[in-house]
């Protein structure tokens, strides 16, 4: 499994950047962080003025993964929804595939996402008529929260790696 976002690298945190429900008047926040060698995604979430989600994203960087089954996560989290969310050039801007995990509390987890696990969404809503994922045109990974839960969140991530190889690839 390549690993292809490893948090042991000191600057790795340092490529993500906060994208929150102020865009849209919210009062949500959060910001990726380094603790050790995990990346720590944290903050608050907010349902005032019509908020509701919090999100961060990488740099963009163009992988190719399409001789892969999909993506692991490995997560230690605080029993709260987050979605890990990917964009290609198949969406328009601010659509995403999302895929949702749930760890356990305080337990680290490798949580496998499979390619078709991923769904097209715009704003929370799924697109109806987009193509399923092209995971040969990754251009950019975020993590979100928007279980629509008042309150502080912590979501530890130590890296994100590749699933198996596809057969007959």
């Amino acid at each position: 499994m390549p690993t292809l976002i490893d948090f042991s690298n000191k600057q790795e945190a340092a490529r993500w950047r906060p994208i929150n429900d102020a865009v849209m008047g919210g009062a949500s926040n959060s910001i990726m962080h380094a603790e050790s060698t995990t990346g720590v995604f944290s903050g608050e979430l907010s349902l005032t003025n019509g908020g509701g989600f919090a999100s961060v994203r990488r740099d963009p960087e163009t992988w190719h993964l399409s001789d892969h089954a999909g993506l692991c996560i490995r997560a230690r989290g605080d029993g709260r929804r987050y979605q890990l969310r990917l964009y290609t050039s198949q969406l328009l801007e601010g659509g995403a595939y999302r895929g949702v995990f749930q760890p356990q509390v305080g337990e680290w987890q490798c949580i496998a996402l499979p390619w078709s696990d991923f769904e097209p969404v715009f704003r929370g809503r799924i697109l109806e008529e987009a193509p399923p994922l092209d995971p040969g045109e990754l251009q950019q990974i975020g993590v979100l929260i928007a279980d629509r839960k008042e309150g502080p969140f912590h979501l530890e991530i130590s890296s994100l790696s590749t699933l198996g190889t596809v057969i007959g690839t």
